[in-house]
């Protein structure tokens, strides 16, 4: 389960400089704490960052090696050099070249662009050297957003008789190449290291013709979000100018790749225009974005973006299709070390870092996807936001031939033979350097749900929204909602909590829950529309954590769940006492993070199982795909709990859930006070509740038994109502289907048809 996290707790010292902030600024509380948290702590820092701005861009000759990159550059040109742009294949790398090449264009050099496929793996070669040298014979190659890790490819290029200029923002090696580099993170005077490869390149730019460089801020705005760097300081204003540029006047690459986007905004560019030039380089076909955005021929532009768009249709299905393959080998394979690391060899190699991504989301731990060549396995890494993998395959780098990347992305080369290796090693590295808590998702809130029409005003100034500067989470409390479809038969899911009306895309999954007793926290961000002169505000809901102790309603719908698992066959399991499947609990959660189901249908079976006393419960469905060690109470028919190694029931039959290749066990114990020994099972007792339901018909209704039980007044219990509710529709005596009770006129039948009934009546046996 998903642990929620404030942003901020201020101590009383604190709390009297946000107050005092607020009130200087104007701001709410909410607004100036969330400014605060993010290293705006004086009013100077708040209203630059409130007012982002190319004037507080810093000088490029501050940054190491700069004047000298300037002054070799000023001697190509006046010498009339040939010029090499050496760039990457991703959106960063294709938006730095396509700046630097216009840039060396104002400064009167027509130099020679370029970028590899991924085919030529991850940085400069020798081959692709060569590709150059062989079409252009330079005199001076500049890379943008790569070379940092070339020391031996810039010596072989030097050999060829020509000068070197690294520009890249990658995280530095042990040895730097020998030639000029410029690199914000080298210790320099150069006070922001959190530039992209393209925003490297505009300070280059910058340097060589000033504030002509502000005509490229779009391509650094759109790269610097595509590569998920901080959006602070800087970089916030690079993406602010830029998309104020695009806003006003888009250049035609990118207005192509816009397509019907109107409210641009930096989300717009991460994930309407990057994809679609990622997808290109993804696709084998870098060289189609580049040219696209070196072109300002607006039907060869229109045609690139045909292209483009095509690649991207084709890259999400093979990304659907890389997606099923991989997790489809995770669950053969189990994921129970801290790290997933998969390999395949007619994998796409543009498409894994993409699925790694969708892995680490799901799992919620570091993932590696290999492309097999031969005896070489080429692949990236993407990692959570806890795991540094960056320093992680640094420490693991005796089995790997070649990496580079950032704190939560890296592309990885490595010999098959060392595949094993490097996972193990990687996975002790993991355990040793962080804790179980590292691993646990979290969502991170702002605050609570006040000052409504005030609060998300503001938050628009804090715009634009990305890595560093997320957009703002709030939350509220609430117990049993009025949550329901936004219409029939729709997935989405409408609620209004405290005042303030909720919506939840594709929330029909949460529905059981956020209706239930069980005391929640809704998480959610603020929009605000204008239609027709009027204003709206809701909330979109992007999260629910709720205590799966709590509650007393709940407990009939876990009833009702259980009862419902009755229909389904017995699993095979093993009978153990209490005792022993606590300790054997108690054992597995010492030895593993992963792994681990414990079911039950009823709570107070936990009581007899203290290994479990400080594990959070998941109810009626997980609340995660990690298999990570898990509590779930009342799993909903069907629960599918294959992807454990163990399935643990804590009361008695093992029945309802899939858990097809897991050990399972269960408790050859009764509970005691188990609603379902005390079930009236008598054909009288139950012809009683029947004839009570058909009396009453007219006023049952209910989306479950449960709620019909909890509305109906038929004077039988509740859980005898549920079992008689359903053993009844099982019979087809009665529907129940649109929500309301009726009845099925002249069917006959017996009660031992029913499989629920069946089942209660075995279990008295027993």
């Amino acid at each position: 389960m998903k642990k929620l996290v404030r942003e901020f707790q201020f101590q009383p010292q604190e709390a009297k400089t946000v107050q005092a902030l607020a009130n200087a600024l104007s701001l709410t509380e909410t607004t100036a704490g969330i400014l605060y948290a993010r290293g705006m702590d004086t009013e100077e820092k708040m209203r630059a960052f409130l007012a982002p701005s190319c004037e507080h861009f810093l000088s490029p000759f501050l940054m190491s090696g700069m004047r000298e990159a300037v002054n070799l550059i000023q001697r190509a040109r006046d010498e009339e050099w040939r010029v090499a742009v050496y760039g990457d294949y991703d959106a960063d790398g294709i938006g730095a070249s396509a700046i630097l090449y216009r840039a060396l264009k104002l400064y009167s050099i027509e130099a020679y662009p370029f970028v590899p496929e991924r085919t030529d793996g991850y940085g400069m070669s020798e081959k692709t050297i060569d590709t150059i040298f062989d079409e252009f014979l330079p005199d001076l190659v500049i890379t943008v957003d790569c070379g940092i890790s070339n020391k031996k490819e810039v010596e072989y290029i030097k050999e060829q008789g020509a000068f070197v200029i690294v520009t890249d923002h990658h995280e530095l090696p042990d040895e730097l190449p020998d030639c000029i580099v410029i690199n914000p993170k080298l210790k320099d005077g150069y006070p922001y290291d959190n530039l992209c490869g393209a925003g490297v390149a505009f300070k280059l730019a910058c340097a060589l013709i000033g504030e002509k460089a502000y005509s490229l801020l779009d391509f650094a705005a759109l790269s610097t979000v595509a590569d998920s760097v901080p959006l602070l300081g800087e970089n916030r204003d690079i993406v602010a100018e830029g998309l104020k540029r695009i806003r006003e006047n888009p250049r035609p690459a990118i207005a192509a790749l816009l397509g019907k986007s109107t409210d641009i905004t930096a989300q717009t560019l991460a994930f309407t225009v990057a994809p679609r030039i990622n997808a290109a380089g993804r696709m084998g076909d870098a060289k189609a974005a580049l040219n696209m955005f070196l072109s300002d021929d607006e039907e060869e532009i229109s045609e690139f973006a045909a292209i483009l768009n095509n690649y991207n249709t084709e890259r999400q299905k093979y990304c659907d299709d890389l997606y099923a393959q991989a997790t489809a080998q995770i669950q053969k394979e189990g994921a129970y070390d801290s790290v997933v690391m998969l390999a395949g060899e007619d994998w796409n190699a543009g498409t894994v870092g993409i699925v790694a991504a969708r892995i680490v989301e799901g799992y919620s731990r570091p993932a590696l996807l290999f492309v097999k060549h031969g005896e070489m396995l080429r692949g990236s890494a993407r990692s959570i936001d806890n795991v540094n993998i960056f320093e992680a395959l640094k420490a693991c780098s005796e089995y790997i031939e070649e990496f580079g990347g950032h704190a939560q992305a890296a592309g990885v080369n490595v010999k098959a033979e060392n595949f094993a290796s490097l996972k193990a090693a990687l996975n002790r590295y993991l355990n040793e350097h962080y804790s179980r808590e590292d691993f646990t998702p979290t969502v991170i809130v702002s605050g609570s749900a006040e000052n409504f029409q005030r609060v998300s005003k503001e938050l628009e100034l804090l715009e634009p929204f990305g890595v560093g500067n997320r957009r703002p989470l709030f939350e509220t409390d609430a117990e049993q909602t009025n949550a329901a479809p936004v219409k029939p038969f729709s997935p989405h899911i409408a609620m209004n909590v405290n005042h303030l009306e909720l919506i939840s895309f594709n929330g029909e999954n949460m529905l059981k829950i956020l209706r239930s007793d069980l005391h929640k926290k809704i998480v959610f961000d603020y929009n605000r529309s204008v239609f027709r002169g009027k204003e709206y505000l809701k909330g979109f809901v992007r999260g629910v954590i709720y205590d799966g102790a709590s509650g007393k309603q709940v407990e009939l719908d876990a009833f009702e769940n259980r009862i419902r698992a009755l229909a389904c066959p017995n699993l095979q399991a093993e009978k153990r006492t209490r005792e022993e499947l606590n300790a054997f609990i108690e054992a597995k959660l010492k030895e593993c993070a992963y792994g681990l189901c414990c079911v039950c249908y009823q709570r107070n079976s936990l009581a007899a199982f203290p290994a479990l006393n400080d594990m959070a419960a998941d109810v009626f469905a997980l609340s995660s795909a990690s298999v990570g060690n898990t509590l779930l109470i009342a799993p909903d028919t069907g629960t599918d709990l294959s992807a454990y190694r163990e399935v643990v029931f804590l009361d008695s039959p093992a029945v309802g859930v899939v858990a097809n290749g897991a050990r399972v066990l269960s408790c050859a114990e009764r509970a005691e006070n188990d609603a379902l020994y005390s079930l009236d099972v008598s054909r009288e007792g139950l012809l009683s509740v029947y004839a009570a339901l058909k009396k009453n018909g007219n006023s049952l209704s209910g989306d479950s038994y449960a709620e019909i039980a909890r509305g109906g007044k038929i004077g039988f219990g509740k859980e005898q109502t549920v079992f008689a509710l359903a053993v009844f529709e099982e019979l087809e005596l009665i529907s129940t289907e649109d929500g309301l009770v009726r009845f099925v006129q002249g069917k006959k039948t017996e009660l031992t048809n029913s499989a629920i009934y069946t089942a209660v009546l075995k279990l008295r046996e027993v």
